[in-house]
């Protein structure tokens, strides 16, 4: 176990906090009509789990395209400015993907830290949640061998859905994630871990708030820790899975009950694994709504206004 912490803490030690503002009211501005990223990002097969660069130049997501490793690969498309339109993604290779599934990729928002889900060996069992690092932020293809992320985190039980707040001054960094462990409400609930001192993440915490007796999954936070939003089947949406949000006043305070997002971003098809950009001005999602390329696409939406 020691020797786990000392490699957590080369990982993840240097991650700087990010700035926030308690005084931020916990309301924002609603989301546009979605739009499909199209036939070079989008393919036949299942496409998800979008996972979007600080600069915007990296798109990466996961599928079960044809000439990957194995069952689910992560891939990246890149563009060169965000003006211009995504290329051709390609595999990530051997270091990050294997002959097992690897899903939904988000990063530390400084991007030096890329965590994703696995179902690869090695891990506390089912699918876990491991960590990559890289010291070049804009070289897409350096990534380091993961790291699991161990048994504070990960279970014998499903856990993924990660997404990393960077922390702000009293408030320790902190993942949050998904996991249907016992002694959660029911389905996938939504629970955190703090990073310690010694690199090490922290015994996992149950968020009641965030979580109900259906399936809560894939979450996403604003880089300021005061909205999260994030996909589930619970009563009251507008289709199967659905796209829902819920915010806080400030880092201290408790979440809100989750709305919705209605239908001008959920449909009657499944709404799934969101990511917001890190401006906050954009959110990605999965669906299998009429007029994709097949299975599950990658779709994008912007705010209708300022997004602080």
């Amino acid at each position: 176990m020691r020797s786990a912490v000392v490699l957590f803490a080369i990982v993840f030690a240097f991650l700087p906090p990010s700035t926030s503002n308690p005084a931020a009211a916990p309301r924002f501005p609603a989301w546009g009509t979605p739009v499909n990223l199209g036939p070079v990002v989008n393919s036949p097969f299942l496409d998800g789990g979008a996972g979007i660069s600080k600069h915007g130049l990296s798109l990466y997501f996961h599928s079960n395209r044809p000439g990957g490793m194995g069952d689910t690969d992560i891939w990246v498309s890149r563009r060169a400015s965000v003006d211009d339109p995504w290329g051709p993604p390609v595999n990530l290779g051997p270091t990050i993907n294997t002959s097992f599934a690897e899903t939904v990729p988000t990063f530390s928002r400084d991007g030096h830290i890329m965590f994703f889900a696995s179902t690869r060996p090695g891990g506390q069992g089912g699918n876990d949640i491991w960590a990559s690092r890289r010291a070049h932020t804009h070289d897409d293809f350096a990534w380091q061998p993961p790291v699991n992320l161990g048994p504070n985190v990960n279970t014998t039980s499903f856990d993924a859905g990660p997404t990393y707040f960077a922390g702000d001054g009293a408030f320790p960094p902190t993942l949050f994630f998904i996991s249907n462990r016992p002694g959660g409400f029911g389905g996938n609930d939504v629970y955190a871990s703090e990073l310690l001192l010694d690199g090490s993440f922290g015994p996992a915490t149950h968020i009641s708030e965030l979580s109900s007796p259906l399936n809560d999954n894939r979450l996403t936070i604003r880089h300021d820790g005061l909205e999260i939003i994030f996909f589930s089947n619970r009563p009251g949406g507008v289709g199967g899975n659905d796209l829902w949000v819920s915010t806080r006043a400030s880092l201290g305070s408790g979440w809100t009950l989750p709305e919705n997002l209605g239908p001008i971003v959920n449909s009657a098809a499944d709404e799934f694994q969101p990511q917001l950009s890190s401006d906050r001005e954009m959110l990605l999602f999965g669906s299998n709504r009429p007029g994709g390329f097949g299975d599950f696409d990658l779709y994008m939406t912007v705010r209708s206004g300022p997004g602080r």
